[in-house]
């Protein structure tokens, strides 16, 4: 987690200014926070909202929404950039949100730096945070491997990115309470100013049950 802060700390302002369009250039990524807009009801926290994109996105669609980031330094880029929406400074794993009181969390890729021992944490979190029948949207990058950067543009980083498979992802879901509803598996996007070198998997479940 420590390092997770200091690397997206130091290239925060780079990262802002390289972000800034990326959804414009991805249709699927639309559709899917588009539908999780259309379905969630009442407030809606951005899990690791980074400099606050996907919480805007979501407000110009109707949703009451914020953003909470491990990041201090990406929580004041994004306070800057969007003031009329607020921004708090968190962990995925301990949420300052009492119980069942969201509509729906977006989770759009924190996940991928958070281990395997620790998930479960994360995903119960989002469990407790969301009222019966709340939902979750997930976006991670869909594989197998664990990789570790140690550069991302001019700066050193250590950022661990862990790939997860959507079947094994949908177990950790039903696990902790939730039903899967829609699944979207597609393949990297090549081109463009955003290319990827993994395929990328979003998920969009439904708090149901007590977890497992």
């Amino acid at each position: 987690m420590d390092d997770t802060r200091r690397s997206y700390d130091a290239t925060a302002e780079d990262y802002a200014t390289w972000i800034d369009g990326e959804l414009t250039t991805k249709p699927f990524d639309r559709a899917m926070l588009t539908a999780f807009a259309e379905l969630a009801t009442g407030p809606v926290v951005d899990v690791g909202c980074g400099t606050g994109r996907v919480t805007a996105f979501l407000r110009d669609r109707g949703v009451s929404a914020f953003g909470i980031d491990l990041s201090p330094r990406m929580i004041e880029i994004a306070r800057r950039t969007y003031p009329d929406l607020r921004f708090t400074e968190g962990t995925m794993t301990a949420l300052a949100i009492e119980d069942a009181t969201l509509g729906g969390v977006v989770a759009w890729y924190p996940t991928i730096h958070v281990p395997d021992s620790q998930l479960p944490t994360a995903l119960a979190e989002f469990h407790r945070v969301l009222t019966p029948g709340g939902h979750l949207l997930l976006a991670f990058q869909a594989g197998d491997e664990v990789v570790h950067r140690t550069r991302a543009g001019t700066h050193d980083v250590s950022l661990h990115f862990h790939h997860r498979q959507p079947d094994h992802m949908a177990e950790l879901l039903a696990a902790a309470g939730f039903t899967v509803r829609a699944t979207l598996h597609r393949a990297p996007d090549e081109g463009g100013d955003y290319p990827e070198d993994t395929a990328q998997a979003y998920m969009l479940a439904r708090r149901v049950s007590v977890p497992l």
